[in-house]
């Protein structure tokens, strides 16, 4: 029951995060994603910020300056900037296909910087999983969209980003992490409309994709939070693969997007990597507690 309900909570995160997209893309096309950030900074801030008080955790510490928090913020920061960015310039379901290759790009951290041990299976994995990338984003070709590179960034930043939090000490609580990376998104927006330009007055329309955008990304930020608590990782975790066929669905009904064979083949093969890679994981995990000796 337990995986059971990890795996509706996943689901539901990963449908949160697509609507969350939705209007975003929406509010871009009539806003600087400067002033997008910033106010949705400003909101999570607050949430966070509250129920941080709620929780009688501090947020004005010296935990902020811990080099695997602030690493971790850099990596949220230069993630959001590149991910939005994308789905201001670039069809919802392209960015979203780019952005299943964030637990490959985990992976391949994991084994370069945190001493991970990766086989040649998972080595091929990732491979084939950049190859998706590229596929879908054809560089040199006739296809290529340079503001592709935007959701890649955003790989690179998330990836970053997950790397650094399993470096954070336990004593740091989630909320707090997630107080301080929205509010570097404050900083990040200030600083982007210092360069495109001053901000403009939101519509009503405006207002209020801006507030659906942050509530829904605010449960689904709670609900994937709650799905990695309940259930076992290694059962939930495929399960954010669904972000990609709820963003499909939004992008035709919403945009009338048709992706094309290539941008449908490359999701394909970079989700294929990837649940690859996790079931790879599972096993090892599963050889190594089996011939771990008994204790007592």
């Amino acid at each position: 029951m337990d995986n059971m309900r990890g795996i509706l909570l996943m689901v539901g995160a990963m449908a949160a995060f697509a609507l969350e997209d939705m209007f975003i893309k929406r509010v871009a096309a009539d806003l600087p994603t400067g002033q997008i950030l910033a106010f949705l900074g400003l909101g999570g801030t607050l949430a966070f910020g509250l129920a941080a008080l709620r929780a009688r955790s501090r947020l004005v510490s010296r935990d902020l300056l811990l080099p695997a928090v602030m690493l971790r913020n850099l990596g949220e920061l230069i993630g959001t900037i590149g991910f939005v960015t994308a789905l201001a310039l670039t069809p919802l379901s392209t960015a979203s296909a780019i952005l299943q290759a964030t637990p490959l790009a985990v992976t391949f951290g994991a084994a370069l910087f945190l001493g991970a041990e990766v086989g040649w299976r998972r080595w091929s994995a990732i491979a084939a999983g950049f190859a998706g990338v590229l596929i879908i984003i054809r560089p040199g070709l006739a296809g290529f969209e340079p503001a592709s590179l935007f959701a890649v960034q955003g790989v690179a930043g998330l990836a970053l980003r997950d790397l650094a939090t399993r470096r954070v000490p336990a004593k740091v609580t989630t909320v707090q992490l997630s107080a301080y990376a929205f509010a570097m998104l404050i900083v990040a927006g200030a600083f982007l409309l210092a360069i495109d330009g001053p901000a403009r007055a939101p519509s009503p329309v405006n207002w209020r994709d801006l507030g659906f955008a942050l509530g829904i990304g605010i449960c689904g930020y709670w609900a994937i939070t709650g799905a990695m608590r309940v259930g076992e990782i290694a059962v939930v975790t495929p399960f954010r693969y669904t972000r990609m066929v709820f963003a499909l669905g939004i992008g035709a009904l919403a945009f009338g997007e048709r992706p094309d064979a290539a941008t449908l083949g490359g999701a394909g093969l970079i989700i294929a990597s990837g649940l690859y890679t996790i079931f790879r994981e599972r096993r090892l995990a599963r050889r190594t507690l089996s011939s771990a000796p008994p204790v007592g």
